[in-house]
């Protein structure tokens, strides 16, 4: 090998085993906040004294730490151990097979003493998992160790629903997210999303997509949520009541537009002839760099709707774009629509122009649970 390939075999190996050993410490950190959880619970289950702490378990086990110099152990971070370990019991046979150890090892005696290996007796001991944890939606736990972090546990923790989690606990392994990713996709309501979605994997697909491949039509989701509002399905309502609960609510409604979305203007006026006609909503994109045009209607799409869009369209594409802005996007959002009419009326029109449907309310989850089961088993 020549001088340059050396250099970049020294770097290629430095890498690899740098990120072996920060993986190798995240792990041992998710279970060490594991192992503090089972042994809280385990206190507050059958430990001799229990009474005498009660509810003030946590903050005394903080306080003694604390005087004992033992950093990272507050109330709140207790708090998380213990409800992670409630999470994720099925973890137990995992913890022990990363520990790499058993009852009788003669180096867990040894190193940390006869006492802790009898705890390491009682963790094999129940190491299986009772029937209600058993279930066909539940992710490899081998994985979920190997392929999470510790904060990645902390955010999931906060979905109270099984299914909810075990989907974001896929995609997230799936589409290897960042803890920050993570918060965005379920802020986006992306579990929602994908029950409602007739095409689930496209979904998936756009949700993990990098930013640099963004095209309009991998921005605009059918259906939107915009539960939100507050609104029923079989409520009556104006398109101008629609449009201002959207903008009173606007921090929501930018989240479920999805990423890169700036708001620019509302009854946006622009004179055509001699006319004024106004443009609902009016949004500028920065990573598509162009505008994005909304028509909101409060029914069905219906085939004349989509003229008016394209006028704003081609008025915005003459006066409105600025010379390193790329074309504009219409959307039209509405109730409900029937494909073939949506494909009709749209021929031979801009491409860049939408119709998506958009709901009131989240629908059953029996749909999702029938799809995450299919994401699971390919795996097994």
């Amino acid at each position: 090998m020549n001088f340059n390939e050396l250099i970049k075999k020294i770097d290629f190996t430095s890498n690899c085993l740098k990120e072996r050993a920060v993986s190798a410490v995240n792990i041992s950190l998710t279970i060490r906040n594991w192992m503090v959880g089972y042994f809280i619970v385990e206190f507050e289950q059958n430990g001799e004294d229990r009474a005498e702490y009660g509810k003030k378990l946590l903050g005394q086990i903080s306080e003694t730490c604390s005087s004992l110099g033992i950093k990272g152990y507050s109330i709140s971070n207790l708090k998380y151990f213990r409800q992670f370990y409630l999470s994720y019991k099925r973890m137990r046979q995992s913890v022990i097979g990363q520990l790499g150890i058993n009852s009788k090892s003669q180096s867990v005696i040894g190193l940390l003493g006869e006492k802790y290996a009898s705890e390491i007796t009682k963790l094999e001991s129940r190491s299986h998992i009772s029937k209600e944890v058993v279930d066909i939606t539940v992710v490899d736990a081998d994985k979920l160790l190997s392929h999470l972090s510790y904060t990645h546990f902390v955010e999931l923790m906060t979905i109270d629903d099984k299914l909810k989690r075990t989907f974001y606990e896929i995609e997230c392994i799936n589409g290897n997210w960042s803890v920050r990713e993570l918060k965005r996709q379920i802020g986006s309501l992306l579990y929602e999303r994908t029950g409602l979605s007739r095409n689930k994997h496209k979904v998936i697909d756009i949700a993990n997509q990098d930013k640099s491949d963004f095209l309009p039509e991998n921005i605009i989701r059918d259906p939107y949520i915009f539960e939100f509002l507050g609104l029923k399905q079989q409520e009556v309502f104006t398109e101008n009541t629609l449009e201002d609960l959207l903008i009173a609510n606007l921090q929501d409604f930018i989240l479920e537009l999805g990423i890169g979305f700036c708001f620019e203007a509302r009854q946006k006026r622009i004179q055509i002839d001699n006319e004024y006609y106004y443009i609902d909503l009016v949004f500028y994109h920065k990573i598509l760099k162009c505008n994005v045009l909304f028509e909101l209607k409060t029914r069905k799409f219906r085939h004349f709707d989509i003229s008016q869009l394209n006028v704003y369209l081609n008025y915005y594409k003459k006066y409105e774009m600025q010379a390193d802005d790329n074309l504009p996007v219409g959307i039209l959002l509405c109730t409900e629509k029937d494909q073939e009419m949506v494909e009709f009326a749209t021929a031979g029109l801009d491409q860049n122009l939408f119709v998506s449907k958009y709901q009131l309310f989240i629908p059953s989850k029996q749909e999702l649970e029938n799809f995450i089961k299919n994401q699971i088993i390919p795996n097994e």
